[in-house]
């Protein structure tokens, strides 16, 4: 069937198509991972996809990997996301604008926060959130690294979580974090399956509180 309707399609019209993938794909092969960044915030309105993340600890000198875990995340600028953890524990932490939720299934519990003061809190509020990456971190670039592009951010307060975030990107998306935290541990994240500027309904992003569950604002 397909050999059929490929009859149909204009041959100028391939070209086309051909000529922008070429265009879109050389415009970021000799961008740096700042200017991928940056491009991406600027264009990429809302989007979805599936990660995977891996916390490092680093033990007498020696790196020993955790768990894995794994789900899915949505977003919609500014400032609205979902980031669900799957397995091997369900967890969501739901951003819609203004506030920051973090709900524990197992635990029915739920964490409020406002969202401005959770930007160094999770992957994706630093992705996805309403506030400028710049603000808050100094950002550089870090090299190529197996054919990703990458940057450091650096957290201009003393008072966060992290001492460095690094964003992998590839073809103007991200690909992947690495999150050192003050602690010494390592989250290591890849995103794939990465769907740009889906629609989403106007209340995708509005948190509905869990039955019965026990709510902390810290």
């Amino acid at each position: 069937m397909n050999a059929h309707m490929n009859k149909f399609v204009p041959s100028w019209s391939v070209k086309a198509l051909l000529a922008s993938a070429i265009l879109f794909t050389s415009h970021f092969a000799n961008a740096s991972a700042i200017e991928q960044f940056k491009s991406f915030v600027v264009n990429t309105k809302t989007a979805k996809g599936e990660f995977s993340q891996q916390q490092v600890k680093m033990v007498n000198g020696a790196a020993k990997l955790g768990k894995t875990s794994a789900g899915t995340f949505k977003f919609s600028r500014p400032g609205r996301f979902i980031w669900t953890y799957e397995k091997p524990y369900e967890q969501v932490l739901q951003a819609d604008g203004d506030k920051l939720y973090m709900y524990d299934k197992d635990l029915n519990q739920v964490t409020i926060k406002a969202l401005g003061n959770a930007i160094g809190s999770s992957p994706a509020a630093i992705l996805f959130g309403s506030v400028d990456l710049e603000k808050n971190f100094v950002l550089k670039d870090a090299g190529l690294k197996q054919g990703i592009e990458w940057l450091e951010a650096i957290p201009k307060s003393k008072d966060t979580q992290f001492e460095s975030i690094s964003i992998g990107m590839r073809d103007g998306l991200p690909v992947g974090m690495e999150l050192r935290d003050t602690f010494g541990q390592i989250s290591l994240i890849n995103l794939k399956n990465f769907e740009r500027n889906p629609n989403f309904s106007a209340d995708q992003f509005k948190f509905i509180m869990p039955q019965g569950a026990e709510v902390l604002r810290p």
